[in-house]
């Protein structure tokens, strides 16, 4: 068995010196896709304040919740995290 595993490493034709860490591509802030959670939010909140459903305020804060957990520039301040729970 050990005969099995010297032959294939020595016919393995992969290079380990030419291999090079995966290295995500910078995107800009504002090629970023559109953050539907947050706007969901903002609908299930008004329609809960609106129409007075408990369901859709309940789901306003789920997805407000979301939103926040999912932020990906994380310099945002913190009127615009607090405003985003009002």
């Amino acid at each position: 068995m050990s005969s099995h595993n010297n032959s294939s490493s020595v016919n393995d034709p992969r290079q380990p010196s030419s291999a090079k860490p995966f290295l995500p591509p910078a995107v800009s802030p504002q090629d970023l896709p559109v953050d539907y959670s947050g706007f969901i939010a903002v609908v299930f909140g008004i329609a809960g304040v609106m129409f007075r459903y408990k369901l859709c305020s309940w789901l306003a804060i789920i997805c407000c919740a979301q939103s926040l957990a999912n932020m990906r520039n994380v310099e945002t301040d913190l009127k615009q995290i607090s405003m985003a729970m009002m």
